[in-house]
């Protein structure tokens, strides 16, 4: 797995910060300088927390621990749900709802609920109902699937989440920081980067810079994934 180099993050635009009025002080360590009232990030320090975070998230699928992936930003949704989609795990891409991981008993029985629809509509039961009531239950269905069908599978909490843009996902990460999961985060030069784990200074707006750090972060995913694939069949033949 490549690092991506100081010129990729910077064909990216991975280095755009926001206006200097809008910025948070607290990212001064990450700053480098301001042109023409914005500021840029210091995209050797980008590079150093990218290291960091992907060698954590490397150590928690390699635990066989779930990640949740983070980004209901128009340009970063369908980045962020291919890259969850290529290592198996969760995503919410549409909308948060409040409470989706506090609350993740009654989110289950959504979940539940919109399964049941599937089976419905695939084994004839509804054959007996009105169309009008076929209708009513198909736009349901596709209701929750739209919000929910990224977390689906996830019959349990996740151990981490990772976050597009920590300023717009506010709510997600309010409800991880009480749940006591591990937070990674792409934190633009307007968010407080110590409300995370694992900050990675960069352009949270730019889609190619979303998806150079996404795909970073995937990399190191599939990493540890293929390690504890590894161990588990090194251990399986020495039994033999």
């Amino acid at each position: 797995m490549e690092k991506p180099t100081y010129k990729e993050l910077l064909d990216a635009g991975v280095h755009f910060g926001h206006l200097k009025k809008k910025w948070n002080p607290k990212m001064l360590p990450y700053i480098f300088m301001e042109r023409k009232g914005i500021h840029i990030i210091d995209l050797n320090r980008t590079s150093e927390c990218m290291e960091r975070a992907a060698n954590a998230l490397r150590s928690i699928a390699k635990s066989g621990k779930k990640i949740l992936f983070v980004a209901t930003k128009k340009q970063a949704r369908i980045i962020v749900s291919e890259a969850a989609k290529s290592v198996n795990m969760p995503y919410v891409t549409e909308r948060w709802l409040g409470g989706m991981m506090t609350n993740f008993s009654t989110i289950r029985k959504s979940i539940k609920k919109m399964q049941n629809y599937d089976k419905m509509l695939a084994d004839g039961t509804l054959t007996n109902v009105t169309k009008k009531e076929r209708l009513m239950i198909t736009r349901e269905k596709t209701k929750l699937e739209r919000v929910l069908g990224g977390i689906e599978q996830l019959n349990r909490l996740p151990s981490a989440v990772f976050i597009v843009d920590i300023h717009h996902e506010h709510i997600a990460l309010a409800e991880s920081h009480k749940l006591g999961l591990r937070t990674f985060g792409m934190v633009d030069t307007n968010s407080d980067p110590n409300l995370v784990d694992f900050p990675i200074p960069a352009n949270d707006d730019a889609s190619k810079s979303v998806a150079i750090v996404t795909q970073y972060m995937t990399a190191a995913i599939k990493e540890g994934l293929e390690m504890r694939k590894r161990d588990k069949m090194e251990r399986e033949s020495s039994r033999k």
